[in-house]
């Protein structure tokens, strides 16, 4: 069965983007099959992945409108075992065209449900908002993955962002769940990011990953050469840090399977 997750957090800069193309390359690695779904009309994932614009013939725009198909829309990358979706700023009017369709917080749903998926993982990057379009990834997600930038500011939009989640529980998606929260750009010299760490497993308890991302000059520099961090160096700490969230986050997904087959 496909697991859709959908990378999720409102508030810009807190290495969404760059946790959803490192992580689908650490899963595609260790052999999974796995789409990327660039729902970002910023399409910074596209450009991570080596996907230049005049490459972008159809994206994420098209499939949330219903103009296309996933298996129209997905595009092979460099990195066997990993395809995308990629975006375009075509994608920012989507907004405004969503609220005068039927359905429209389902629209991406159905279009991933009208065809079959052969993908282990399907992972959306979504917008740094809680729009229309971050609203119909968490609609079509079994669950949510969360990075969060250690800094204050961060941790006051996740109270925001778990009501979110829980409103489209009650009302859209009751099986949707949080796989986990990551906490992005750390820096274990910083007190700071010591205290939001504390506060975070504190408020979330196993929720939140182990595995923490450091902040690294090699990690940002990968997307400017158009690759993963993982393929641009894989001896950084940065791609090191998300082969380890990778593991983990399979670990997850064995217990969440033994807790569905005891509970049937």
């Amino acid at each position: 069965m496909t697991r859709i997750i959908s990378i999720v957090n409102q508030k810009g800069g807190v290495g969404k983007t760059t946790t959803a193309v490192n992580l689908a390359t650490a899963l595609a690695a260790i052999g999974k099959q796995v789409l990327l779904i660039d729902l970002d009309p910023q399409g910074n994932a596209s450009t991570g992945l080596g996907i230049t614009p005049d490459l972008r013939k159809i994206t994420s725009y098209d499939i949330l409108i219903g103009s296309k198909t996933v298996p129209q829309a997905q595009q092979k990358t460099e990195i066997p075992n990993l395809s995308v979706i990629p975006s375009t700023i075509d994608l920012s009017g989507a907004e405004i065209e969503l609220v005068n369709l039927p359905q429209r917080e389902y629209r991406l749903r159905q279009t991933l449900q009208s065809c079959e998926v052969n993908y282990d993982y399907v992972l959306i990057d979504c917008p740094p908002s809680l729009g229309l379009v971050t609203i119909n990834a968490l609609t079509s997600a079994q669950s949510v993955f969360i990075p969060l930038q250690c800094e204050f500011y961060a941790l006051e939009g996740l109270s925001h962002l778990l009501k979110t989640i829980k409103l489209v529980q009650r009302q859209m998606n009751n099986s949707l769940d949080i796989l986990g929260v990551v906490l992005t750009m750390y820096d274990k010299r910083n007190k700071l990011t010591e205290h939001i760490e504390e506060d975070v497993r504190g408020f979330l308890g196993d929720l939140v990953f182990q595995t923490t991302i450091p902040r690294n000059v090699r990690m940002s520099e990968a997307p400017s050469f158009g690759k993963p961090a993982l393929i641009y160096d894989m001896r950084c700490r940065g791609s090191q840090a998300y082969l380890q969230l990778a593991k983990e986050l399979l670990k997850r997904e064995i217990e969440r399977a033994k807790k569905l087959n005891n509970a049937a």
